[in-house]
């Protein structure tokens, strides 16, 4: 059966919207990938990692959060694999990093550039990526501050995520279009939103992909 890995951040990793963070609550166990890949009868791979940024070390929570790093790990560590779904861009956008659109966009060309070379191609006898843009953060809760002018740029780097997507003749979902951030700390997905996203990415997947 075909082999799918996920590669994100938090949302992907599957952590709930942030109320108290002394108290945090636990991973969900109904996490948008898991949702999707029972959903397909496909093998999953998981690779979420809360603060995870396309192309930043972050001054605080380490040099690993750079998804460059990651990606090399994780695609030399398993494998074979059929597809690659990346979503990544809402932590790029934390008021700190201090980056445009472009340069968030830029951080995402690379990885999609990664994933098609002809190294890590022949190393997985071929594989698709799917680019997903995540929902646009919204300015509220105990992340507000971290995420101050994220909301007014979002659009922009859906816009050239998709762009991107067309550019290197990739697969694009904008899971903005169908699920929102929590009303509670305006970056996390609740537990409905990842069943959401899960049946939709799984959905969507059948129509557009056909991994051999």
């Amino acid at each position: 059966m075909p082999t799918i890995l996920c590669f994100g951040d938090s949302n992907t990793y599957g952590l709930a919207p942030i109320v108290d963070f002394d108290n945090q609550d636990p991973r969900y166990t109904r996490r948008w990938p898991v949702v999707m890949a029972e959903t397909l009868g496909w093998d999953l791979v998981e690779e979420g990692l809360p603060g995870r940024t396309f192309q930043f070390p972050c001054p605080m929570m380490g040099p690993h959060m750079d998804g460059r790093i990651g990606l090399f790990m994780a695609l030399e560590s398993h494998g074979p694999i059929d597809a690659i779904a990346i979503m990544l861009g809402t932590n790029d956008q934390k008021a700190h990093f201090d980056a445009s659109p472009e340069d968030i966009v830029a951080g995402a060309s690379f990885l999609l550039d990664v994933c098609l070379s002809d190294e890590m191609q022949a190393r997985h006898d071929g594989f698709e990526p799917i680019l997903i843009a995540p929902p646009a953060p919204a300015e509220r809760g105990l992340l507000a501050d971290e995420f101050t002018g994220a909301n007014a740029k979002a659009r922009l780097v859906t816009n050239g995520l998709h762009d991107l997507a067309r550019a290197r003749d990739v697969t694009f979902f904008d899971a903005g279009s169908i699920i929102e951030t929590s009303q509670t700390d305006g970056i996390h997905f609740d537990e409905t939103a990842h069943g959401v996203l899960g049946n939709a990415m799984a959905r969507f997947i059948l129509e557009e992909t056909t991994p051999e």
